[in-house]
């Protein structure tokens, strides 16, 4: 990711998170669900809770973009709990359909080309990562 991205990427989350994370979470997984409702089975407990886990999440790795390897580790033993729920390599394009679809949702009249595609590039980064800490090849 470039420079420009990473602020581009951090100054529309920072609108996106005036949103509250429910109304976020359930957006998010209402459209993965209505994409793959097998995926629904691998959540046992309540939503509300997730919806914070993932709101949470993205800030801690968004905030630390421009020093990505900060939080590296702790993307990968993310990844490594994933393997765990059953998460497979095809679930990542989907999970980043959804959380794109989401942000252009939320964002409104502020998302653009240049904000997809700099949010392409960051899911991208962080899937990644996910990826490769998970042992899909």
């Amino acid at each position: 990711m470039t420079t420009q991205q990473i602020a581009l990427v951090q100054k529309t989350w920072k609108l996106f998170r005036d949103i509250n994370p429910q109304v976020v979470g359930d957006v998010f997984y209402g459209k993965l669900f209505n994409d793959m409702p097998a995926l629904r089975k691998m959540f046992k407990h309540p939503m509300v809770g997730q919806y914070k886990k993932l709101t949470d999440m993205l800030s801690m790795m968004i905030g630390r973009l421009h020093a990505i390897e900060e939080v590296t580790e702790d993307i990968r033993r993310m990844a490594q709990r994933h393997v765990g729920y059953g998460v497979k390599r095809a679930h990542y394009k989907l999970v980043g359909d959804a959380l794109l679809w989401t942000l252009e949702q939320g964002l409104g009249k502020d998302w653009n080309e240049e904000v997809k595609k700099a949010w392409q590039d960051c899911y991208d980064v962080i899937a990644g990562i996910m990826i490769d800490a998970s042992g899909y090849h």
